[in-house]
């Protein structure tokens, strides 16, 4: 089995360094590129014809359309497992929205961890099992697959397969320019090439 996990590309409130969650915006012009060399490195990787899944959030299902049209992959089924965090009540704020909205409500917690301390958002427990699910059906395939999801939940995938600590897990990269191979109970990233304006979208 080679499960090949891709991110989203950049989004508009990912520029506006706006936490999305369960919450959805439309890829930026460099997200539109991201997605299409994210396709065209899977081109080199798996053959046309592969499977897809994506999360069913607008940003996820948009990238795994223009990879599917690149790679000449088979059409993206949809899997509410693979959907982004639920943040509840902070979904689509910023950093500055959540401190002045619910003042001290992160106080204690870290850069990597502060998502779920939102009264109603989704806990770690909840999505590392809705995640874990799915990675266990999809890990049972003998074929490549290629899965399209997002930051937090590409996180929590990757920690589960490689058997992470949660602190472990929640420290990792959640870059927009490549793509991470989960074969043989090891995570492999795979580096787009860079763009000619040297932009990487995180």
């Amino acid at each position: 089995m080679s499960l090949y996990l891709v991110r989203h590309g950049q989004t508009e409130f990912n520029l506006a360094h706006r936490y999305q969650g369960a919450l959805d915006s439309p890829l930026t012009a460099l997200g539109v590129q991201q997605a299409g060399r994210m396709g065209e490195l899977l081109a080199t990787r798996v053959p046309a014809g592969t499977p897809m899944v994506c999360s069913p959030l607008g940003r996820a299902r948009h990238t795994a359309e223009i990879i599917m049209r690149t790679a000449r992959l088979r059409a993206p089924e949809i899997d509410p497992r693979l959907a982004e965090i639920s943040l509840g009540a902070w979904d689509g704020m910023t950093d500055e929205d959540i401190d002045f909205a619910f003042p001290g409500a992160r106080d204690g917690t870290t850069r990597w961890d502060w998502h779920f301390a939102s009264p109603d958002g989704e806990r770690y427990e909840v999505l590392a099992a809705r995640l874990g699910d799915w990675l266990a059906e999809a890990t049972a395939s003998t074929t490549p697959l290629v899965a399209v999801s997002h930051g937090m939940a590409g996180r929590v995938l990757r920690g589960l397969y490689a058997g992470l600590e949660r602190d472990e897990t929640l420290k990792q990269d959640v870059p927009q320019d490549a793509i991470f191979r989960l074969a043989e109970g090891r995570v492999e990233r795979i580096d787009c090439l860079p763009l000619e304006t040297g932009g990487d979208g995180r």
